[in-house]
């Protein structure tokens, strides 16, 4: 089945930034809208997907748990090879959408790995991590992750052992969401700006 995509940004844009959502929202929620807006600006062309049960989802209005990992994976494998070629191709997620292009990064060979908001572990359950194939990931990476963030605490995820591709971006007082309290002074848009400007930052160091 042929992707579909929401398009933003520059249509000559040097690298392609394929999106996928996180398990409960689709492809066209605030954040996922928001966050393809700001990179668009910054001059990236950013497809938006959605992954066969929230396509189903969207056609039928049932919501539905996630595919297995598998079909995801190979959704995004899809959603690569329609969208390529590949080494102009940076994959990145919400959540679980990060979680599994982080899966496919090293053998789908694109150019880099952005993780927005990742599941380093079920809520409440740090003792199950979501963390093995991270050790030995090649793609270079970024993860955006706020210091509230459920899935992961930033003394919880110092323990892990990373592979050194992956670079951390923190979102100051952000909850899963990148949202701050209001007590922080801060707003979702200034923590949406600043990891767009981080992620812009990463992206111009690749290797050419």
């Amino acid at each position: 089945m042929t992707t579909s995509f929401i398009w933003t940004g520059p249509k000559d844009a040097a690298l392609k930034i394929l999106f996928a959502h996180g398990a409960g929202a689709p492809m066209d929620s605030p954040f996922m809208a928001d966050m393809a807006e700001k990179l668009g600006q910054k001059g990236y062309r950013v497809g938006r997907f959605e992954f066969p049960y929230m396509v189903k989802r969207r056609q039928d209005g049932k919501k539905r748990p996630p595919d297995r990992a598998p079909a995801l994976m190979d959704a995004f494998n899809t959603a690569i090879a329609d969208a390529g070629p590949a080494e102009s191709i940076v994959i990145a997620g919400k959540s679980m959408g990060g979680r599994i292009a982080s899966m496919i990064a090293d053998t789908a060979q694109v150019r880099a790995l952005l993780c927005l908001g990742y599941p380093f572990h079920p809520t409440g359950k740090p003792e199950k991590p979501r963390t093995e194939h991270l050790a030995t990931l090649t793609t270079p990476t970024l993860i955006c992750h706020g210091t509230r963030d459920p899935f992961g605490k930033p003394d919880e995820i110092a323990g892990y052992p990373l592979s050194s591709a992956i670079s951390l971006h923190w979102v100051e007082d952000g909850n899963h969401d990148f949202a701050p309290r209001k007590a922080s002074g801060r707003t979702v848009d200034q923590n949406l700006n600043d990891c767009a400007t981080a992620i812009d930052r990463f992206l111009q160091t690749l290797p050419a």
